[in-house]
């Protein structure tokens, strides 16, 4: 239990460093992207907003404990495996829950797009960062 908890926390640190410098660079570089949020489906009246800045948090947690329970499964090399462990999250979990998500809100393929891509590197990351402190 003590690994799982302390690769999620390296994991949701990185997670959150890594989140909003991306973030800040992809405004500066994608600026069209951020335009569509300018939609009432992501209006908020800011009461969650520490909602959002724990999730790289609630998502290294839950991907910690996924990776020490199927880690046996991944074979290779400490980078080999990280990567496989967030392609293997991003076609089990991502893509049915984008896939449901742009079916069912008025969002771009865009934002879905990138969206999918986003967790898609957390996963790679975080499947990194656990393949050498949970090995």
């Amino acid at each position: 239990m003590k690994k799982i908890l302390i690769s999620g926390l390296i994991a949701g640190i990185t997670l959150f460093i890594l989140s909003y410098g991306g973030l800040f660079l992809a405004v500066q570089f994608f600026p069209s992207l951020f335009i569509e949020y300018n939609n009432p489906l992501f209006n908020s009246d800011g009461s969650r907003d520490i909602l959002f800045y724990l999730h790289a948090f609630v998502i290294s947690m839950a991907l910690s404990w996924f990776w020490d329970r199927f880690k046996i499964l991944f074979k290779g090399p400490a980078i080999l495996r990280g990567f496989e462990f967030g392609l293997v999250y991003a076609i089990v979990s991502l893509l049915p829950a984008m896939w449901i998500t742009f079916s069912s809100l008025d969002i771009t393929f865009t934002m879905i797009l990138s969206w999918f891509l986003f967790g898609l590197m957390q996963a790679i990351v975080a499947g990194l960062i656990f393949a050498k402190t949970n090995p």
